[in-house]
């Protein structure tokens, strides 16, 4: 079995519990195997682990995104949470080298299943939360939330947070994103919206939506301001 010393040195938390950090790297198999029918394996930690990433990426997008709407903020979430995400954290920290496994499914590589890497992750950030609070919980997943999101963002910008936050620096700036004409058929409708700031005009945008539409007129009035985005 591997070392969890090195483990815990790997993901940069030290547990208090220890049987809570070997309860999350057991597999299901090693439990039914084990002549202890008390053995815990990680499938409860894996439900109440879910629950606790969806908490505190939600919270996290919440704040880093003051101005997106719950529709992109929850698309946004998906991709950062998805099951491909989550396969790639568990490889970051070379979590199957210390899944406790069944020795039949060990046989099958089983470890390597990335459902199962996956499925344990989640119930390590749930040891993570019962051993030290959600604080420590934040501190574990976020770095590979932010590592994630910085991946997404040649597909994801909000220029309208960006903005918004340069805009409100100065407490005496006003801004407005004013809808001025729609045009085409239902099926291929186009919104045209115009950002004012102070009422001057700072930026234009079109797009399919009127939110598309003002991100894209954000994007033009922080060109406008000489921000790199």
């Amino acid at each position: 079995m591997a070392n969890l010393n090195d483990f815990e040195k790997t993901i940069k938390y030290t547990f208090k519990d220890k049987t809570l950090l070997t309860e999350a790297l057991t597999h299901s198999s090693y439990a039914h195997e084990s002549a202890n029918k008390k053995r815990k394996h990680n499938e409860r930690m894996e439900f109440l682990g879910d629950a606790v990433l969806s908490f505190i990426s939600a919270e996290y997008l919440y704040n880093k995104y003051p101005v997106l709407p719950e529709g992109e903020l929850t698309k946004l979430r998906s991709s950062l949470v998805c099951t491909e995400s989550l396969s790639q954290f568990a490889s970051m920290i070379n979590l199957s080298d210390y899944l406790i496994v069944g020795k039949g499914a060990a046989m099958t590589g089983i470890e390597k299943n990335p459902a199962v890497c996956e499925d344990a992750f989640e119930a390590l950030i749930a040891a993570i939360y019962l051993d030290g609070g959600i604080d420590k919980a934040k501190e574990f997943v976020i770095p590979f939330l932010e590592l994630d999101l910085r991946k997404s963002e040649p597909n994801f910008k909000d220029y309208k947070s960006q903005f918004q936050i340069i805009a409100q620096q100065n407490p005496d700036e006003v801004f407005q994103y004013k809808l001025v004409d729609e045009y085409g058929p239902d099926h291929d409708k186009h919104y045209v919206v115009n950002l004012y700031l102070n009422s001057n005009l700072v930026g234009h945008g079109v797009a399919s939506s009127k939110k598309g539409a003002e991100q894209e007129a954000a994007r033009e009035a922080l060109e406008l301001m000489g921000v790199e985005i």
